[in-house]
């Protein structure tokens, strides 16, 4: 902290400078997350065109395309990571086929955007100035009068893409078709909720960009909560051989929402995937539908065949109250269902682990 005593400048000027400076910085972070976004969204325009004209060149052959995209998917898989899995490639194509050449050329200055190289690449851009997440929203609409409504809006209005989100959620699209006073819609439609704003760090820290760049993302909510998954991870690993660790933050995505999995864990005795999922919040009917959510999703996704079907753990940390609860119901198995909590940890153990590790993280942070 600098006070007027130890400071070279009088505290309005020195304020000013700081004020100035930070600025200067989010403006600077913004642009470069804006910048990203722009040749990302480029790079998965030609990576859609380039996929359709392969299919088109290979089209009386049935399932073509399907094969085509199974083999990228597992090829770019290996060689970049994740974020060219069989469905985001698909979704690349979508993209291309609902922007086709024809609608965007004039935008980088009458030139084709065909030719290879970088320099294609950095022309394209300019025909995209939204973010990729907003093209993945306007992906959703089946009307293509939708699309370049709410395309055209947020770039004139220069929407973030919570706020196109808001929009689209609340159908402003179609009430603007049904009103009489269609300017004043148009108006009002672009005025922002403070939930739109979007943080610089925000808009860096885009699961998108992180994941085009293939930047190591951490997701905690706080620095409490990853502690706690630090310590109930050891925990677990210390009852025995039993628990064998996948994964902490574990992300996936279903259409254009992103979701995270704290813990990920194979019990071997069980021979299923166990789902650990920390709440510091109190527990609520939503908690249990999440995890439903990433149990229906690693059935789907992650199990393996000859596997037991995945179980789920809800950690509730709240103050004052620490629980745990099985996510058990639905297994078609009954008799599995009660192995289950035969093997796994007792919930009042877990409830007294998280306990103590609550305690013993605030008896630290207090010395």
């Amino acid at each position: 902290m600098i006070n007027d005593e130890n400071s070279p400048l009088p505290m309005p000027a020195y304020e000013g400078l700081r004020d100035g400076i930070v600025e200067l910085l989010d403006f600077a972070r913004v642009q470069a997350a804006r910048r990203v976004n722009a040749l990302m969204t480029a790079t998965y325009w030609e990576i859609g065109r380039r996929i359709v004209e392969i299919e088109l060149d290979g089209a009386d052959r049935a399932g073509y395309g399907e094969l085509l995209v199974e083999r990228l998917a597992a090829d770019l898989g290996q060689r970049f990571g994740r974020g060219f899995g069989r469905s985001n490639l698909f979704q690349m194509r979508a993209f291309y086929v609902s922007w086709p050449a024809e609608r965007i050329v004039q935008t980088v200055s009458g030139q084709s955007p065909f030719m290879s190289g970088e320099r294609s690449i950095e022309q394209l851009a300019e025909a995209f100035s939204l973010p990729w997440s907003a093209y993945v929203l306007l992906l959703r609409l089946k009307s293509d009068d939708a699309r370049q409504f709410y395309e055209t809006e947020a770039l004139r209005g220069g929407w973030s893409v919570r706020q196109l989100r808001r929009q689209i959620d609340s159908q402003f699209y179609e009430r603007t078709a049904l009103s009489r006073d269609k300017a004043s819609m148009l108006s009002t439609g672009g005025e922002q909720n403070a939930d739109d704003i979007l943080t610089p760090e925000e808009a860096i820290k885009d699961p998108y960009v992180l994941e085009f760049l293939d930047l190591k993302d951490e997701y905690s909510e706080t620095q409490l909560e990853a502690a706690l998954i630090e310590r109930l991870a050891d925990f677990l690993l210390e009852l025995g051989d039993d628990f064998a660790f996948v994964g902490r933050q574990r992300r996936l995505r279903l259409d254009d929402t992103w979701f995270r999995v704290d813990l990920l864990f194979f019990h071997r005795r069980l021979r299923c995937l166990v789902i650990i999922d920390l709440k510091v919040g109190r527990f609520g009917h939503a908690d249990a539908g999440q995890m439903h959510l990433y149990l229906n999703y690693a059935r789907e996704h992650w199990m393996k065949p000859g596997e037991n079907p995945p179980v789920g753990v809800i950690l509730v940390a709240s103050k004052g109250e620490a629980e745990a609860h099985y996510a058990l119901e639905g297994l078609s198995n009954k008799i599995l269902a009660a192995e289950y909590r035969t093997v796994l940890p007792d919930e009042t153990l877990l409830a007294d682990q998280l306990a103590k590790a609550q305690r013993a993280l605030i008896h630290h942070d207090d010395n």
